[in-house]
């Protein structure tokens, strides 16, 4: 800046196949990112490659001198700096000037400046010893002074690395994990049997992803994901190591803040994003005609919503799953369906109907699996205009909430004393079961609205309506829906509507 006194630095960078491997600076500035004047340099060396003279190896210089010339060059270079390199210099002498030296049993000698081999590995200069310190910080303010802000500019710097393969990506990681499972906080936090902040369960959870990214880089080697696999076991083995569902269940669920209004917050904040374009690009070496990358991602995220999964225990986890879906049904709704895609809706849906216990959608799931309410409402509402016969077997195969379902026998009626003992004594646990409920009853307040004019197709999800919704003020609400349909303005009363309507008031 121009009120700041005008400084002169010594920089030296180092490239390896465009890559800068090192860099050191006089300025002393201590980061995790370059220093100005590092910047400046490379910027220079970018914009104004000229100027910047260009050398050969220092192997190949060498070659081309004489004896004496080689003599003058190494006793000028121990003059200039004989503090610093003599004592190196008169060791290496030494050395060369004994036969069994172990330095003449190697042919040649190393040249920095000559680069690395085309089959080394190549990475980004990394400080690793800054990155500690910076976490550690950061860490350590607790959340205050933006240092929140400051970790998610670093998990932003490791998913840019990850984006150019950069090796560094997972070992910047590896330093970032480290210094979380050291916080002393987390110990605390445990003998005292206190749950952790929200904001930093968080940061958590972004830890946890960015993970996922790293273990599903098809471009990493075995070996490699063995050791991740290795460390990951290790950390997870730290009796301090936080639960997913939160502090070894000590936790109290605040009920209240559970699910922050859900898909409604996310849009039987996107908005403020700018809309991106998808596109398809063609995709090398696959087996079918028209796939593209864009085809592969929607076709991944589909299975990946259909899995069958059981509802974790814990209020917080409960809640990522929730959050979760809707994040990545909000992404999928930004890409506009043509042809092509509304064939991978098409396959998928009847993949997921006609699956096995793998899918959220198969004809048989665990009492306590994740509902698809959400999911099937997307798939629904996608499907609708193209293909509505399935997209009404989806919806209404979606539609059961199995958690609500009475799972007694009937027990001997001559010893009723015996029947208490066979009940379940309360639902599981699931906190989020208001949220999910209203997910259900949104799934069936879509399909009623579908349906208007259609009378087979009306009775049809009054029908499920009336086996799988069993909260009261959910009937209601869709008997109140089902009637503000029937009776639009811009058209005559639906009378089958009107008779949904009725029935649905009166159970």
């Amino acid at each position: 800046m121009q009120s700041e006194p005008e400084i002169v630095c010594n920089v030296a960078i180092s490239f390896d196949r465009c890559k800068i491997t090192s860099v050191t600076c006089s300025c002393g500035n201590k980061d995790i990112f370059y220093c100005a004047h590092v910047v400046a340099l490379s910027l220079y060396r970018i914009r104004k490659p000229d100027q910047v003279k260009l050398h050969l190896p220092i192997s190949e210089t060498l070659f081309q001198m004489n004896r004496d010339q080689l003599q003058k060059f190494v006793q000028y270079l121990i003059t200039v700096h004989h503090t610093e390199v003599l004592p190196t210099a008169q060791k290496l002498a030494d050395e060369i000037l004994s036969q069994n030296s172990e330095i003449n049993q190697v042919h040649g000698a190393p040249d920095p400046t000559a680069g690395a081999s085309i089959d080394d590995e190549n990475c980004w200069h990394l400080d690793e010893e800054q990155v500690q310190e910076q976490v550690k910080l950061f860490l350590s303010q607790g959340g205050y002074h933006g240092s929140g802000k400051q970790l998610n500019l670093l998990f932003a710097k490791v998913r840019e690395m990850l984006k150019m393969r950069d090796s560094n990506g997972a070992r910047m990681l590896t330093l970032i994990t480290e210094q979380f499972m050291a916080d002393p906080r987390l110990s605390l936090w445990r003998q005292q049997g206190t749950a952790m902040t929200d904001k930093y369960r968080q940061l958590w959870d972004e830890l946890g992803a960015l993970w996922m990214c790293i273990v599903l880089n098809p471009h990493c080697k075995l070996e490699q994901k063995a050791s991740w696999l290795k460390q990951l076991k290790k950390w997870n083995s730290v009796d301090v190591c936080p639960w997913e569902d939160g502090n070894h269940g000590s936790e109290l669920p605040n009920l209240t803040n559970a699910l922050p209004q859900g898909a409604n917050a996310n849009q039987e904040n996107m908005g403020q994003c700018k809309s991106l374009e998808y596109q398809h690009l063609p995709v090398q070496k696959f087996l079918e005609e028209g796939e593209s990358y864009l085809t592969l991602a929607v076709e991944v995220a589909l299975i990946g919503l259909g899995q069958q999964r059981i509802m974790p225990d814990g209020l917080y986890a409960q809640e990522k799953v929730c959050r979760n879906e809707e994040q990545l049904i909000s992404k999928l709704q930004e890409v506009e369906l043509d042809d092509t895609l509304v064939k991978i809706f098409r396959k998928q849906a009847v993949f997921l109907l006609e699956a096995g216990p793998y899918s959220g959608l198969g004809e048989v799931v665990h009492r306590e699996s994740v509902p698809m309410h959400t999911f099937a409402k997307y798939l629904f509402t996608s499907l609708l205009p193209h293909d509505a016969e399935l997209a009404y077997k989806t919806a209404l195969r979606a539609m059961r909430l199995l958690v609500l379902e009475s799972t007694a026998p009937s027990g001997d009626v001559s010893r009723p004393h015996h029947i208490a003992s066979v009940v379940p004594n309360r639902y599981p646990r699931w906190f989020t079961l208001s949220h999910i409920e209203s997910q259900q009853c949104e799934l069936a307040s879509t399909m009623l609205t579908a349906a208007k004019g259609d009378v087979r197709r009306l009775e049809t999800v009054l029908e499920s309506i009336q086996k799988n919704i069993h909260s009261s003020s959910h009937i209601f609400k869709l008997a109140q829906d089902a009637f503000k349909i029937a009776t639009l303005m811009d058209s005559l009363p639906d009378i089958t509507l009107l008779k949904v309507s009725l029935e649905l008031g009166l159970q």
